[in-house]
């Protein structure tokens, strides 16, 4: 399906605005409806003061309608702005709603550090058990079997260049534990 872009030119302001329209052209009843339905919803201005505690429970056509007024007076100085003017403005460009919204909410870190915790208590806990019924560890992991090795490896002269056997070496060889 193509889009076409058509502009409309809107009674109440002077600027074009712009209009992403799925079919090709409306019809004149349709543009003398939704023309008489904007201008209606225009009409009835939304009031500005403590738009934050409104902002949730307008519709996208007031939405719409409040951002469009606020166009239209910040075309003015701004220093002539009331202030709850100058709030609105700054929330609705830059408040926490849209992509802005916060990803979580109050009360959320406790629940996050609680299941936290919860799971690295649940961790410790298999790790203590998992030691405690599982085998004990193999007899070569021993400090006497490890010298025993670097006896062995010292009578068959093993890598006699820069390992255990070379001149000069002191390194602890194949002990590892302590």
């Amino acid at each position: 399906m193509q889009s076409v872009v058509r502009l409309a030119r809107s009674s109440s302001r002077a600027p074009f605005r712009r209009c992403l329209a799925t079919t090709a052209a409306p019809s004149a009843d349709a543009l003398s409806s939704s023309s008489a339905s904007s201008v209606s919803s225009r009409s009835a201005a939304i009031p500005l003061s403590n738009v934050e505690a409104q902002w949730a429970r307008l519709t996208s056509e007031e939405k719409v309608a409040v951002h469009e007024q606020l166009e239209v007076l910040q075309q003015k100085d701004w220093k002539e702005l009331t202030i709850d003017e100058k709030k609105a403005a700054y929330y609705v460009a830059f408040g926490p709603h849209g992509p802005r919204t916060p990803t979580s909410q109050p009360g959320d870190s406790l629940k996050i550090l609680l299941a936290t915790g919860a799971l690295l208590g649940a961790a410790g806990v298999l790790f203590y058990a998992a030691r405690a019924l599982g085998n004990p560890p193999p007899k070569t992991l021993t400090k006497e079997w490890q010298e025993a090795t670097n006896e062995r490896a010292l009578e068959m002269k093993l890598n006699p260049i820069t390992g255990i056997s070379s001149e000069g070496y002191k390194g602890k060889g194949f002990v590892q534990s302590t």
